[in-house]
């Protein structure tokens, strides 16, 4: 969800907005297990994602899977329908409880978790007909919700400095749950537990930065798992009433300064100013933080990097995965122009790279960093050399390296690395690099490409 539209945008539009919010961190250390990446499938059906696990998920080392919000919501063609629920039934676009089921088991007989973006904020912003055949009206969900259930604030949210306003008035419009209400909070845990029956791994909360923190931590206590993974949208804003920090204490918080930050740096800065990257630039601790170089709300409002953005795009994903700060989301959704479209086919993805469908967890230079950062897991940059411009290079321990010339000519020189003497497999091209005793090795790196080698990683 977003928290902030330009004046004049029609409700709908606005309402789309309900879908960008704040990202989250976990209260641990990212997500539970040893492989800590997660493909956002954006707007795929689930019978896509369930064979994008077997495919290419499991076998690429992804850890996580997130899906769109599978409730029922209004209709139309636009993506940010989905996150205006109507029920919490399992009837949107993306497929019925039928499919959903089949595609968290098939998952994770791949090896792959299922995140869920899960929508408990709000509800619509209309009324009619929704996806599954519920009729409701923007403050009456008949069998779910009345208008005792709502906010008593309708207004639009528009002081951000005020907490009461950013908490209890409506984001861009939409029937704001009153989330403090004995039961709503029944209701909201009543749906998740729902999805953790189908065997879910997690959730994205939603617009988290528009519930209290007190409210969701409630909420959480009265699930079946009140340890699930946990992962909470709320975005930082400099002298906001709400913070992301607040919400550490029940997970994960997205943090995304470290996105509108990769953005600046790879488009108008130096990356050997990445060298402190994470806490040093203020950020929250990397152990409750969910990071991305951008998601489908920043993609299309312009604050961070982009697919249209080649190479800086392509860069900025390889440096996420092989820093240490961070449980990284890799975003993969599908061509625009217009950012209210929907998805292609209907969310079906018959194939990748076909019908606009652009599948960045699949680009060869972004999969195979996620084999990468399994294999250096748990290690601290060491090694670190830059020009002083855009080249850099950095070790993870005895592990790993990778270098990045993002400079516009090629670069030529001789890196010391802490790898044991060998033959390794430069994943980003498939070449290969041999490191010496001295544990150096020299390599030519062309204008806007990357190096990266990883123990036990010797052919190619």
């Amino acid at each position: 969800m977003i928290s902030r539209w330009s004046a004049g945008a029609s409700l709908t539009a606005l309402a789309a907005a309900a879908a960008l919010v704040a990202p989250a961190t976990p209260a641990a250390a990212s997500p539970p297990g040893t492989k800590d990446v997660t493909a956002v499938l954006f707007e795929w059906k689930f019978a896509s994602v369930a064979k994008e696990c077997t495919s290419t998920l499991g076998p690429a080392g992804y850890g996580y899977v997130q899906v769109s919000p599978p409730a029922e919501h209004i209709q139309g063609s636009q993506w940010w329908t989905s996150y205006q629920p109507v029920s919490y039934k399992i009837a949107g676009r993306l497929g019925d409880a039928t499919a959903f089921k089949n595609m968290v088991d098939t998952c994770h007989a791949a090896g792959v978790k299922v995140v869920v973006d899960t929508v408990v904020n709000h509800m619509s912003a209309g009324s009619g007909t929704g996806t599954g055949g519920s009729s409701y009206t923007k403050y009456n969900y008949p069998g779910l919700y009345s208008s005792y259930d709502f906010d008593d604030c309708t207004a639009t949210i528009s002081d951000y400095t005020n907490r009461t306003n950013v908490q209890n008035c409506e984001l861009v419009g939409l029937a704001d749950l009153d989330t403090g209400e004995e039961y709503v909070r029944s209701a909201i845990a009543g749906y998740m537990n729902s999805l953790l029956g189908y065997g879910v791994d997690g959730f994205r909360i939603d617009a988290a930065k528009h519930i209290p923190a007190t409210d969701l931590a409630n909420i959480k206590s009265r699930l079946s798992n009140p340890s699930v993974y946990w992962k909470q949208e709320v975005i930082y804003g400099s002298g906001e009433a709400v913070q992301p920090t607040e919400y550490t204490g029940n997970g994960d918080v997205q943090e995304f300064r470290y996105a509108y930050d990769l953005k600046r740096v790879f488009n108008n800065e130096n990356l050997a100013y990445l060298k402190n990257y994470g806490e040093g630039w203020g950020y929250m601790n990397s152990s409750v933080s969910g990071v991305f170089v951008d998601n489908h709300d920043t993609e299309r409002n312009g604050s961070t990097l982009n697919y249209k953005d080649g190479a800086n795009y392509t860069l900025a994903n390889v440096f996420m995965l092989a820093y240490p700060y961070g449980a990284p989301d890799i975003n993969s959704g599908y061509e625009w122009s217009d950012t209210d479209a929907g998805p292609p086919n209907g969310g079906t993805v018959n194939a990748c790279w076909q019908d606009g469908w652009k599948c960045q967890h699949a680009w060869p230079e972004i999969i195979r960093m996620v084999a990468f950062r399994n294999a250096v897991r748990g290690t601290a940059v060491t090694n670190w050399w830059d020009n002083g411009g855009d080249a850099i290079a950095f070790g993870r321990g005895s592990k790993g390296f990778v270098a990045i010339n993002h400079e516009s000519g090629s670069l030529s020189r001789t890196y010391q690395t802490s790898l044991p003497a060998g033959t390794y497999c430069n994943v980003q091209n498939n070449t290969t690099v041999t490191v010496n005793s001295s544990g150096q090795f020299t390599a030519t790196l062309g204008s806007n490409t990357a190096l990266a080698i990883y123990a036990g990683k010797s052919s190619c």
